[in-house]
């Protein structure tokens, strides 16, 4: 018996009948809405070759998408590692044996998700501007950066929470067996297996920290979203125009990162996978590798 008649029953004449009328009308819909969007933009006057050509010339990249854009991926790196660093030392700090600590992280992580990032952002602008007296124009980065970190690196220490709570009790149980402590298991055998777990949801979080720094505008940074808005200020004012090209790319943003997400993780996993066929490190005498199904060396 095959795979797909266990999943479901195969359709019948009737059903694929069914099922091909369905899909002629769902692309009829489409369609449909696709040339009434057309025919709204051209009543409009919003597909005039005019409005679109400041989109292809060399003085709107210069001075406006490639200088957003690079903003943009300079405030998404700083948050993404700090995010990291942060979630991972309150995702373990909430997994310690001491209650004091685990308190402590969890008080901080609940603090930071339940504040808007948008808030945060704010405060943080105001404190290195008006507290830390920094160079006026690393204040509105520095905002984004804080706010970016604070909010994402507590979602990502929940993260890594659950996937350490989320593994077989028996890893935990055979790593105390053979001697090791509670940190050590933690470590040295439940995190790698969670942090390989959590991947795709790592990289959904990538994704939002991403987008969500097109909130920095409010702040007065000048990320990609800012600069489309500038652009809409000149005339013809091609507003929809520059908000298109900003959102196209976007999409590229966030596609080449969730392939290179997938690269890391295939080559992650092609280098472990094979190193379950080897004989694992003896500890006291027990096969590690053997004991945990961790494929490591």
């Amino acid at each position: 018996m095959s795979t797909q008649s266990v999943l479901f029953d195969a359709p019948g004449p009737r059903a694929r009948r069914r099922l091909l009328i369905g899909n002629i009308v769902g692309v009829l819909v489409v369609l449909g809405i696709a040339t009434f969007v057309v025919y709204q933009l051209q009543v409009h006057d919003q597909l005039a070759p005019e409005k679109w050509a400041p989109m292809i010339e060399a003085r709107t990249w210069l001075y406006y998408f490639l200088p957003g854009l690079q903003n943009t991926l300079v405030a998404a790196a700083y948050s993404i590692v700090l995010a990291l660093v942060f979630g991972l030392l309150f995702g373990i700090g909430r997994l310690a044996s001491n209650r004091a600590i685990r308190w402590f992280c969890g008080v901080v992580v609940e603090f930071f998700r339940a504040v808007p990032v948008l808030i945060m952002m704010i405060g943080g602008w105001i404190f290195v501007s008006q507290v830390l007296r920094v160079d006026p124009s690393l204040g509105p980065l520095l905002g984004v950066v804080i706010g970016l970190t604070l909010y994402n690196g507590s979602v990502i220490a929940e993260l890594v929470r659950s996937g350490v709570h989320g593994l077989p009790k028996g890893q935990r149980e055979a790593a105390l067996a053979i001697g090791m402590t509670r940190s050590q298991s933690i470590r040295s055998i439940e995190l790698p297996q969670a942090l390989m777990a959590m991947l795709p949801s790592l990289v959904s979080q990538f994704v939002v920290v991403l987008k969500d720094s097109a909130l920095g505008a409010i702040i007065t940074y000048s990320e990609l979203l800012r600069s489309a808005r500038l652009i809409g200020a000149d005339s013809p004012f091609p507003v929809l125009q520059s908000f298109f090209v900003i959102g196209v790319i976007y999409i590229v943003l966030n596609a080449t990162l969730a392939w290179v997400a997938g690269k890391v993780a295939r080559r992650i996993g092609g280098r472990t996978s094979g190193k379950t066929q080897r004989p694992g490190a003896l500890k006291g005498g027990v096969d590690v590798t053997a004991s945990f199904g961790v494929k490591g060396r």
